[in-house]
């Protein structure tokens, strides 16, 4: 009797945790997304980035709030970054409207000066359904911290 209450708890535990796992419809959707970010990102369009974004848009960065997405990355293009990697790490769906994305991503290019350009950004996104499309609603992008130093033997 006993062994039966524990079978359920732990098959009641486990529901949740299946009905989160996004299925491959959604995994390709917010690909699209993903994608066509990077797409976007190669030909250097700020206004083709901006586009993949809701109206109502929150963008964060390490600097705070960012108002004007489109100038954010024209400026990101005259530093010299012209080349991005999207790598997505995590989906989640949160309803069938909604879900929840990590990654990381590498920026490339090279200075004026010609000196290579490179940052690794890890980042969570809201993304939602507007009108049969999925658009990005919130885009949290920070530097990826270095690994910790390795600690001296003793």
């Amino acid at each position: 009797m006993q062994i039966s209450y524990i079978l359920g708890f732990l098959l009641a535990l486990s529901l949740p945790a299946a009905a989160a796992e996004p299925d491959q419809n959604l995994k390709q959707e917010i690909g699209k997304v993903a994608s066509a970010y990077e797409q976007n990102f190669n030909k250097k369009d700020a206004a083709g980035i901006t586009s993949l974004y809701t109206k109502n848009y929150l963008r964060v960065n390490d600097g705070g709030v960012v108002t004007d997405n489109t100038k954010l990355y024209e400026g990101v293009f005259k530093t010299g970054f012209d080349h991005l990697e999207v790598k997505t790490t995590e989906i989640q769906p949160l309803s069938d409207h909604m879900a929840m994305a990590t990654g990381e991503s590498r920026i490339t290019g090279k200075s004026e000066k010609g000196d290579p350009l490179d940052v690794t950004i890890i980042w969570t996104a809201l993304d939602v359904r507007e009108n049969g499309q999925w658009k990005i609603r919130m885009l949290t992008s920070l530097p990826k911290p270095p690994p910790p130093p390795q600690q001296a033997a003793k």
